[in-house]
């Protein structure tokens, strides 16, 4: 079953307000956007709300990423979840700086010229995680159009040093897309991580001003190229993608998405609601209510996908460490306990 919940507006304006430019769902783009956003950013519905990030384990780990001279997605993307998952210990690390070649309009990421180039980051990133003692890492990067390989070298330089430092740790990469190029994505896929995550974002329809530089046949294209070059290397690989909503598609069109996404194989699939970051950014045309969330959920579990995280907070590496293949098999050994024998016991 699917149904369309009302629009949560802001508070009604004058009647005799002027006209505002189209918003990207009427076909306006990111300037008119900017230009719309002196009606000022919307009021957020009951169900959003972002745990403030405070506590040992928050301060332990941000002093740690910033002695290590790491960047984080939680904390360049204002991620609603940082709270939440710095609490237990989890972090999505953002290699090759904090500047993006590509300004995307959903995107708080700086964009500009980079100059960040350091090639013992791979090392200090697996030192962070084994520090941690996580089960599973997550490793991003801004777009980095600039460099000959799009970074990948450094992808899968992460990778290595991951698997020498903690060969049990589940590795997930969220990758640019390379420009499409083959060289690159291989090189990622050789290194062997559990997870090639990359992100379609939005429907086809809103790709163009919602994702600069990107395409919907690129990105599809990579996810289904990802698995068949790690079949071609002797190891499984999952692969994901994410989906927001809210920049004014239609649920036929997040159907099609779904569909497109199956259609290269695509395992597990992350849906969340898009908060727009400052007034520059694009507008949220709508806020979808959490059974809205559930439907899409069941829907897109229908179609195939192995595991679907789907909920207005939910953000592409959100419970990122559940989703690894073998990931229910982890969690049964961190519960367990060692009786006076010395054997293993469920808990």
């Amino acid at each position: 079953m699917t149904r369309e919940l009302p629009v949560l507006n802001p508070a009604d304006g004058h009647p005799h307000a002027p006209t505002l430019p189209p918003t990207i769902a009427m076909g306006g783009g990111v300037e008119a956007s900017a230009a719309s956003s002196a009606a000022g950013l919307r009021r957020h519905p009951e169900w959003i709300r972002a745990r403030m990030p405070a506590g040992e384990a928050y301060h332990d780990l941000r002093r740690m990423l910033s002695g290590l001279n790491l960047n984080t997605v939680c904390q360049e993307a204002m991620c609603p979840n940082l709270g939440e998952c710095w609490d237990q210990r989890t972090a999505t690390v953002m290699i090759l700086g904090d500047t993006c070649t590509r300004a995307c309009g959903f995107c708080n990421v700086k964009t500009g010229r980079p100059t960040w180039f350091d090639p013992d980051e791979p090392r200090r990133v697996a030192e962070a995680a084994a520090y941690m003692g996580l089960d599973h890492v997550v490793v991003t990067s801004v777009a980095r159009d600039d460099l000959p390989d799009g970074g990948a070298s450094v992808f899968a330089a992460t990778i290595r040093e991951i698997r020498a430092r903690s060969p049990q740790t589940g590795v997930e990469v969220l990758i640019p897309d390379f420009n499409g190029e083959e060289a690159p994505l291989r090189a990622v896929m050789l290194a062997g991580p559990d997870i090639l995550n990359h992100n379609l974002e939005t429907v086809r329809r809103l790709q163009g001003p919602v994702r600069k530089r990107a395409r919907w046949e690129r990105t599809l294209s990579v996810l289904e190229r990802a698995k068949a070059y790690a079949s071609e290397y002797g190891h499984a690989a999952h692969t994901k993608s994410s989906l927001m909503v809210g920049l004014g598609e239609t649920r036929d069109e997040l159907t099609e998405a779904f569909e497109a996404l199956r259609e290269v194989d695509c395992d597990i699939l992350t849906i969340g609601q898009y908060l727009r970051p400052t007034a520059q950014h694009l507008p949220v045309e709508r806020y979808y209510h959490p059974d809205e969330f559930a439907e899409m959920r069941e829907a897109a579990l229908r179609m195939g996908f192995r595991h679907v995280e789907s909920g207005p907070l939910v953000r592409s590496s959100y419970h990122a460490r559940d989703q690894v293949p073998g990931a229910a098999e982890r969690a049964a050994a961190r519960r367990a306990v060692i009786d006076a024998e010395g054997r293993v016991v469920p808990a």
